[in-house]
């Protein structure tokens, strides 16, 4: 009878033994700085059987909450990170070339249906400016258009108007400058008229003194000389001097 008593009670010892562990975060710092140390240890030992026992690429990389860095890797965890991206793209790439295709189909229909639209809406608009299919349209939309159109026409002829007066006050001082151009030409016309009219009178004035120079030599040549070339006397002095009667004179007497 004591022996069933013993296993009963060896049967409920084993079931007390090691309860489930609530997966949460430990509080505890120092706990969970052993919990940590023990199952990376238990991880690491892990990767390494698994690799070594089946022939697997294994690559872990754990960081502390310090930012510790602990590793293992079979081959080369730098290999193993693009063996995966390689992996990744190429089932990405499979699996979604027709996802993308469809999309990128969408989106170009989308974006025509729009264009179409905008077209649409541009060419009745024009029509509707033009006064073309207004029987469509109801009386609200009719005055909306009607107040468009006004302040399209304001802006217009603001436009216009300006575009007027910039072209008037551009051509003011344009017929400014022909003015005070037109008055330089002439003023250039004058003095180029005056400096000939002095050129013409030079020469004429220039003869009249020549001819006149002339004239008194030829009436000086033309002057009988008054004096004997023998004696140097003035030959008016050997002519009789009417001016004195005769019996004036002294009779000549003979001594």
């Amino acid at each position: 009878m004591a022996f069933p008593s013993q296993d009963s009670e060896g049967s409920s010892q084993r079931k007390l033994g090691r309860g489930k562990i609530e997966i949460k975060r430990i509080e505890n710092t120092t706990n969970r700085q052993v919990t940590f140390c023990k199952r990376r240890n238990g991880l690491l030992k892990k990767a390494y059987e698994l690799s070594v026992l089946c022939d697997a690429e294994v690559a872990l990389i754990v960081f502390s909450t310090r930012g510790r860095l602990y590793e293992y890797a079979s081959n080369s965890v730098r290999s193993t990170i693009d063996r995966y991206k390689k992996a990744c793209s190429d089932v990405s790439n499979t699996g979604s070339v027709s996802e993308a295709n469809t999309q990128f189909y969408q989106q170009e229909s989308n974006k025509l249906r729009r264009q179409i639209k905008d077209i649409q809406n541009s060419n009745s608009s024009s029509r509707h400016i033009l006064g073309e299919a207004l029987s469509a349209l109801t009386f609200k939309e009719v005055k909306n258009l009607e107040t468009k159109l006004e302040k399209a026409i304001s802006r217009i002829r603001s436009k216009k108007n300006e575009m007027l007066f910039a072209e008037i006050e551009h051509m003011q001082k344009r017929e400014i400058e022909l003015q005070n151009a037109n008055m330089y030409l002439r003023a250039k016309i004058a003095e180029n008229e005056r400096a000939q009219e002095q050129m013409n009178l030079m020469p004429s004035s220039h003869d009249h003194q020549y001819q006149t120079m002339g004239a008194g030599s030829q009436a000086q040549q033309q002057q009988p000389q008054s004096y004997d070339a023998r004696n140097l006397l003035p030959v008016n002095l050997l002519e009789p001097n009417h001016h004195y009667s005769r019996h004036d004179q002294p009779p000549l007497q003979l001594v």
